[in-house]
């Protein structure tokens, strides 16, 4: 069983990787690879019968607030109408940073509430991911039309544009639904657009734009101490420590053989050292953030199987970034890589450039109360901002946009009605939301958008009841 949950944890990383339909024409270094990981979509839900989800496109202005620009795109989006009828409710699932799919309309609790209602069910694709793609190239210029109040606009656009082209759904009610950044989006769009939308059940979302978001790994360590024991906190921290004296002192080589380094990689560099200490934090960083019942147990088992802290973590990492020859660590190739993506479509450029533009979110080993060292600072994303869309991206510049974001939708206090927030007490996002102070509901041992299957007899009690509750919402709302 060990070694099939350690296969698996490898396979996620791969498939991770071959999102959005990219063909692999370069290799991809490990950092890039790690942050892809924690990337991805909500966890896709299991499709028991088989349903009609139809692929469609509407047009949209390519910038929302220009009304000289008649520039425009075409935005996809997936409609499942197995229940509609006269009238039938909206229920829209916006996308973030991935490829719109179909089994998020297709199974789980918010197609059950769907069906209950007699709902019509739609996905909608951000811009800029899946096949959503408004410009030729993703060059900085061109980016400059990826920003969370257009992908809002988009919707706005989408829902007033549904419903007077469908003479059935002219007076439907719209409720939406998100997790992740686009849970985010749910209560933004609430903000923005009262009157479109009746109601939203926003999971796992962050409200709080930060630079350095030194709280993330806090919880990763927190969740590997209560789920995989003190033990294995205590080995996970020894061994990362471990390997930073061993190239602080002399045993660099020895370090790099462990590690399976490329041999281009340059330990001097603090960027490089960075880069590398960085990736191997997100391998526990993914893990967690994604966890699901016995998973950071049989981890654990795996790690504290090495009585050589440092080999365990070694062999961890190599095993889960399930590289074919040695580890292309290197800042640089991170830094070529987002740069190939000017040309080479690809979902990892759009969103580091959001994080630069708009949020931070940069999950560094600044906190002391964390076990995965001291080696990726903040300073190196935003390094990598400047290297990769313009030296203006200095960090007194992310200090501004970041400010203003959270001056735009209101930080902590978006000031919205109707809308449900949900999230793990192990989702590492969770500092930057809202807690059970302000209204949220937090749901106990669980990771991140864990809630969105359908009801089932495996739910915890506090699951249930967080499912429970917003189907009585639903309910309201639609009344």
């Amino acid at each position: 069983m060990l070694v099939l949950k350690l296969v698996s944890l490898a396979l996620v990383l791969a498939v991770a990787n071959q999102a959005n339909g990219l063909k692999w024409q370069k290799d991809v270094p490990i950092l890039v690879k790690s942050l892809k990981d924690l990337q991805r979509g909500p966890p896709k839900q299991k499709i028991l019968n088989r349903v009609n989800v139809a692929e469609k496109w509407i047009t949209q202005p390519i910038d929302h607030f220009d009304e000289s620009n008649k520039a425009t795109y075409q935005m996809r989006y997936l409609v499942n109408d197995e229940f509609q009828t006269e009238g039938s409710p909206i229920f829209i699932f916006l996308g973030g940073e991935w490829e719109a799919e179909p089994s998020m309309i297709s199974n789980g609790h918010w197609y059950d509430m769907a069906k209950e209602h007699k709902g019509l069910l739609v996905y909608t694709e951000h811009r800029y991911y899946g096949q959503s793609i408004p410009t030729d190239t993703m060059t900085t210029d061109n980016l400059k039309y990826l920003h969370v109040k257009q992908a809002l606009a988009d919707v706005a656009n989408f829902i007033k544009a549904y419903k007077s082209e469908n003479a059935q759904l002219s007076n439907s009610k719209v409720l939406l639904s998100g997790g992740s950044y686009s849970a985010t989006m749910v209560v933004w769009f609430k903000r923005l657009y009262p009157d479109l939308v009746v109601g939203g059940w926003a999971s796992s979302a962050p409200l709080l734009a930060k630079v350095d978001f030194t709280e993330y790994k806090e919880v990763v360590g927190r969740a590997f101490q209560e789920l995989g024991g003190q033990k294995c906190y205590d080995h996970i921290q020894k061994g990362i420590s471990d390997l930073e004296q061993m190239f602080a002192n002399n045993r660099a080589a020895e370090a790099r053989a462990m590690l399976r380094l490329c041999g281009d990689f340059d330990h001097n560099s603090d960027l490089d050292m960075w880069s590398l200490f960085g990736s191997i934090s997100n391998i526990f960083s993914g893990v967690a953030q994604y966890q699901t019942t016995g998973d950071l147990p049989y981890y654990c088992d795996f790690l504290l199987s090495f009585d050589d802290a440092a080999t365990a973590i070694a062999n961890f990492a190599y095993w889960a970034w399930n590289y074919p020859s040695c580890i292309d660590a290197r800042y640089q190739s991170t830094v070529d890589y987002y740069l190939w993506g000017i040309e080479n479509f690809d979902a990892s450029r759009p969103w580091y450039y959001q994080t630069c533009n708009e949020y931070g979110w940069y999950q560094s080993s600044n906190s002391r109360n964390q076990p995965f060292g001291t080696k990726f600072p903040a300073t190196l994303y935003i390094e990598l901002c400047k290297d990769v869309f313009s030296s203006k991206y200095a960090n007194s510049f992310i200090a501004g946009n970041v400010a203003q974001t959270n001056e735009d939708f209101g930080g902590m206090n978006p000031e919205v009605e109707n809308v449900y927030m949900t999230h793990g007490g192990l989702d590492p996002w969770n500092p930057m939301g809202h807690g059970v102070a302000e209204g949220a509901t937090v749901i106990s041992g669980a990771s991140h958008c864990a809630d969105f299957s359908s009801i089932s007899s495996s739910d915890t009690s506090e699951m249930r009841a967080s499912k429970e509750r917003i189907a009585e919402l639903v309910r309201e709302w639609l009344a």
